[in-house]
């Protein structure tokens, strides 16, 4: 399938046939080579012109247990895809996917080789948000599925196709999204785990549109049968998910576990299995706590990194002040500082030390979990303040590298910043790819020109942008600094209450910077300097991945219970009466 001349699809994010800078597909091919794919809408749900994103899967796996869409995103696994924004489609309008649309892994249709393949369309629906700051923007509306922009509720898709993928072959290629992809069906509560959401009146008037929060509450042995017994909360934070916290499951737990599958699982962590917490859960094996996962997506990202943002609203005063307090409400808490703790992994990892930095009157002790990047000089690898390219790093005058972004745990690289930023660009503009990239600067930047986030760096050329990297660190983002320019004030409240676990391979490099966040706290035991932070930091070593842990989930709450009895308020002392 092919056309004549040399033209642009309508939505695509050129200009012309080649674009300028890094990330660029081909320069226009010959005339015998441009590919034409046409993506339908018969019928956009509703009724209304659809405004939303339209993308192109193509697999050459052999799995047939998954569509095509299933099968891309931002890894190193991806299949084909490729993705155009639509704006007022009507009924019966196409998206044009050809050899000038930018795709990953593949940049452009030219690229794909012959052979048999599965292809499929899908229209991601886009909401208009009318802002309480006055930007008008449109960005997919969450609906309690985290984000998943080839998965999402509502989203439009056509049936997989075979074919024989041919480059040199004429004619155009035609899908019919007709298929809406249904809402989440949300797990059922059960004696052990119930689930809620509330409508968050902060965020909600931010948005100018019904935003909800919600926890996953896993109770203790006991619970019901000691109506008057209060107990500590841990909560767990993190990329969205409706599991019950700490993996805690109770379905398939008849299947034992191999010993490959166990040895396997061991080299990576100390973490046991969600049927072998489950089961000390239920005996009453492990302190009696209730534990509370926190769900908090929001239109640009699955995780709102628990912060005040001017691109998401003020989730970080929402999940204190409104949903915390809800969950005091419904449930038997003890609803003091010293009785709150917060732990949570990556992403989690970073929200958990941003509760206790932010927070430090609210909870009572955080245990950070290879954490995303505590300090900006080591944005993963690059040094954001320093650095003026994302993707390249200038070794010599005749040697310019790479910038890795993942790695295995012998340090080969698996993506590069280049790569995951092309991924990010087909999956969405404007910081709507649902991406790790797009998910920090949405929290963290500020707003850009055009009411979306203002990116850290092109996404095509690598510029990073040092104005935004400012106001980054100049917003708290950078906790790190954060601490070191507050910590006359903060320090006394957190002695004793940072924790950081991450392996010395993280997949992500996000070791580097738990090192130099280490380096300041263990300053504060310097004359001057104090209080000294009195916390700990723990690294798997050797080769321990991204997802290490030093100790199961049980030891974990062990150490939390030994924490709440330690940091509890001590009665005052009686007042002495002296003849």
């Amino acid at each position: 399938m092919f056309l004549r001349g040399c033209r642009v699809s309508r939505g695509t994010l050129l200009a012309g046939c080649a674009l300028g800078g890094a990330i660029a597909p081909p320069a226009c091919p010959s005339a015998a080579a441009q590919q034409h794919v046409e993506l339908v809408l018969p019928a956009p749900p509703g009724g209304a012109p659809f405004t939303g994103r339209a993308f192109l899967f193509v697999s050459y796996a052999p799995d047939a247990t998954q569509e095509p869409r299933q099968q891309s995103g931002s890894s190193a696994t991806s299949q084909p895809f490729f993705g155009v924004d639509v704006a007022a489609l009507p009924a019966g309008g196409s998206a044009v996917i050809d050899a000038a649309t930018l795709g990953f892994p593949r940049a452009s249709l030219a690229e794909l080789p012959a052979g048999d393949v599965m292809v499929q369309a899908l229209f991601l629906p886009y909401t208009e948000f009318r802002r309480a700051d006055g930007r008008v923007v449109w960005a997919h509306m969450d609906e309690w599925a985290g984000q998943r922009f080839n998965d999402a509720p509502g989203a439009i898709v056509s049936a997989p196709r075979r074919l024989r993928w041919d480059p040199a072959s004429a004619g155009t290629l035609r899908l019919e999204a007709t298929r809406v992809l249904p809402p989440v069906d949300p797990p059922r509560d059960t004696e052990w785990v119930e689930r809620f959401r509330i409508t968050s009146a902060r965020v909600s008037a931010f948005w100018g549109h019904p935003m909800p929060l919600g926890a996953t509450v896993l109770l203790p042995r006991g619970y019901r049968a000691n109506p008057k017994k209060r107990y500590p909360v841990v909560y767990q934070i993190g990329h969205f998910s409706q599991r019950a916290p700490f993996g805690f499951t109770l379905d398939g737990c008849d299947r034992p576990e191999t010993e490959a599958q166990r040895a396997a699982r061991l080299r990576r962590s100390a973490r046991e299995t969600g049927c072998d917490f489950a089961r000390a859960w239920t005996k009453g094996d492990v302190p009696e706590m209730i534990a509370v996962y926190l769900l908090h997506p929001t239109p640009f990202y699955d995780d709102s990194y628990v912060t005040d943002s001017p691109n998401h609203g003020p989730y970080g005063t929402a999940l204190v002040q409104e949903l915390i307090p809800e969950i005091d409400r419904r449930y038997r808490t003890i609803a003091a500082p010293h009785a709150r703790l917060v732990t949570g992994g990556s992403t989690g990892g970073w929200d958990a030390l941003a509760l206790q930095v932010r927070h430090p009157d609210v909870f009572g002790g955080a245990w950070s979990l290879y954490p995303d990047q505590v300090d900006f000089r080591r944005y993963q690898f690059n040094d954001i303040y320093a650095d003026t390219n994302a993707f390249v790093r200038v070794e010599g005058p005749h040697l310019v590298q790479e910038i890795p972004s993942s790695r295995d745990e012998a340090g080969m690289v698996r993506l590069t910043v280049r790569q995951e930023s092309q991924a990010e660009l087909v999956m969405g503009t404007r910081a709507r790819s649902g991406g790790q990239f797009d998910g920090w600067v949405a929290a963290w930047a500020p707003v850009g020109d055009d009411g979306y986030p203002r990116p850290l760096w092109d996404k095509r050329t690598g510029t990073i942008d040092r104005a935004v990297a400012e106001a980054m660190r100049a917003g708290g983002h950078d906790l790190r600094a954060h601490l070191e320019a507050n910590w006359a004030t903060l320090g006394p409240k957190l002695v004793g209450k940072l924790h950081v676990a991450v392996g010395d391979m993280d997949n992500y490099f996000l070791n580097l910077a738990c090192y130099h966040l280490e380096e300041f706290l263990e300053r504060t035991k310097q004359p001057g300097r104090g209080p000294y932070y009195a916390g700990s930091f723990t690294y798997g070593r050797p080769l321990k991945p991204h997802g290490w842990q030093p100790w199961t989930n049980q030891e974990l709450l062990r150490r939390m219970a030994h924490h709440v009895v330690e940091y509890a308020p001590r009665a005052a002392p009686r007042a002495v009466t002296r003849r």
